[in-house]
């Protein structure tokens, strides 16, 4: 792991247009890691204290479905935000996730940003505010998965 810098953190598009010190902030909480294909980097269930600022390659999110293994639930790649369970109580992942490729990324230490966001209720609300929007954006597309499933099955007599 190494450095990051504010910067380097502004290349990232989860971050475009966010404030030098708001990038600052971030920056100390923040460690350059790199994954092999195939390295599973929590379990749905397990404590989440981390995200990822996906920088090349790509995760893929998944879930125990008891009876039938774990089940894909959606692919995360280059410019994209993975984890946000860390910022809310209880601190628990509701997925799993593996890399399907070797990965860089931007990795966050949840503890330290949360206890920036309370020290600095205006960076507090810029992260939150962009991490609403992915929320948003996955429910949406879990939304349109859910129905396309449900009208094959309908076509298909089940």
């Amino acid at each position: 792991m190494t450095e990051v810098t504010a910067a380097a953190l502004a290349t990232h598009p989860f971050l475009h247009g966010m404030s030098g010190p708001h990038l600052a902030i971030l920056a100390q909480a923040a460690s350059d890691v790199v994954f092999p294909a195939r390295h599973r980097l929590f379990e749905d269930g397990g404590h989440a204290s981390h995200c990822w600022l996906i920088r090349s390659g790509y995760v893929g999110l998944d879930l125990n479905v008891p009876g039938q293994g774990r089940a894909k639930i959606e692919t995360i790649g280059i410019g994209e935000l993975l984890g946000w369970s860390w910022l809310y109580p209880p601190f628990t992942w509701a997925f799993g996730a593996v890399t399907i490729s070797p990965v860089e990324a931007f990795e966050f230490d949840g503890r330290a940003v949360r206890t920036s966001c309370a020290a600095d209720p205006e960076f507090g609300y810029e992260l939150t505010r962009r991490l609403a929007r992915v929320i948003a954006n996955r429910l949406q597309a879990t939304r349109i998965r859910l129905i396309s499933a449900s009208a094959a099955s309908a076509r298909a007599g089940g």
